[in-house]
């Protein structure tokens, strides 16, 4: 499959093949004569893999590690099971993390006696003060 081909299929633009080419994600395709990129026809299911796992969250260099247990025959199931642990406590701390942020932009709130009055708001004195 050429290049455009495979975008089209897999529904990224062309420089995200390219990006995930030199970043190691794909793995470098043969060269007609002429010296159009020739990928495989699972080069389409690799994409949604990888698309896939941004949708998890898990970062390029992260992806890069599945795909090579991808690979693997057998033998990678405990592997892939940390990488999904420490994925899930990341997100985790970051769950945590919004629910502070929202827990003291509330209070920020609910402290303003402001109303709809244009005057210097007390809030942003208190932003001084306190650490998120």
């Amino acid at each position: 499959m050429r290049i455009g081909e495979v975008a089209t299929a897999s529904g990224v633009n062309v420089q995200t093949l390219r990006f995930y080419e030199r970043c190691g994600l794909l793995r470098k395709p043969a060269r007609s004569k002429s010296g159009y990129r020739s990928y495989p026809i699972e080069t389409v299911q690799i994409i949604y893999f990888i698309k896939q796992s941004q949708e998890l969250g898990y970062t390029l260099q992260e992806i890069k590690q599945l795909l090579s247990l991808r690979e693997k025959p057998d033998g990678n199931s405990l592997q892939v099971r940390a990488l999904a642990q420490s994925k899930l406590s990341e997100i985790e701390r970051k769950i945590n993390q919004l629910q502070q942020m929202h827990n003291e932009l509330t209070q920020i709130l609910n402290s303003c006696e402001c109303g709809e009055v244009t005057i210097r708001c007390p809030s942003l004195d208190s932003l001084n003060h306190k650490a998120i």
